[in-house]
């Protein structure tokens, strides 16, 4: 029998950074798997078509725009339904200290390893977007189509098809710096949005 009124969902243990780094390990592995098996030119995926210099500038000036337009879309969509889920999926992770930091730039490596330089050189930037978007269902919950949710599920994806031109046209560490960004303010919207609620 449960120790817990009924009324009260059972609340499920928060996900640790080991379980993100993990998984941008696997996600790395299995990256480095298909471009090495299935690419004609697999150190290329790594150099890109800009030097690591202009990767470096070219992301910490992408990285704020991106940084900017994550909060500006938080504040316009912070009452719908769609922002409320997405902020109660994301809080189940560990937000303590700098692990926003930890999580976003586990998360860039492992996806852009795998969905821009491993994936998108054979499939194109529209398909691995989608596939990008499909990933992501579970944590938005694009299940429950409304208007927020279309907006919100169109956001993820055209991150995602922006992540790819950043890939395609300036590299793979402009790409990372980038998606780290989107994240960090993603997770610390979040970890203030919940903090906000319990006191």
């Amino acid at each position: 029998m449960s120790s817990q009124p009924p009324s009260q969902p059972q609340q499920r243990p928060p996900i640790r950074l080991t379980a993100q780094v993990l998984t941008c390990v696997s996600f790395s592995l299995l990256a480095l798997v298909i471009i090495f098996a299935a690419q004609d030119a697999p150190r290329a995926v790594f150099t890109g078509p800009m030097g690591w210099g202009s990767q470096l500038l070219f992301g910490l000036g992408l990285s704020a725009l991106a940084a900017v337009a994550s909060y500006v879309s938080f504040r316009l969509t912070a009452q719908s339904e769609a922002t409320r889920n997405t902020i109660t999926a994301y809080g189940r992770l560990d937000l303590s200290g700098l692990n926003p930091v930890w999580i976003s730039l586990a998360a860039a490596i492992g996806e852009e390893l795998l969905f821009r330089a491993a994936l998108q050189p054979l499939l194109g930037v529209w398909i691995t977007s989608l596939i990008f978007l499909l990933t992501h269902t579970p944590v938005y919950q694009f299940r429950k189509l409304n208007l927020a949710t279309l907006v919100q599920a169109a956001g993820v994806f055209g991150a995602s098809v922006a992540l790819g031109f950043i890939y395609q046209y300036v590299g793979l560490l402009a790409a990372v710096l980038v998606h780290t960004a989107l994240d960090v303010v993603g997770l610390y919207v979040v970890r203030n949005v919940l903090r906000g609620a319990r006191s």
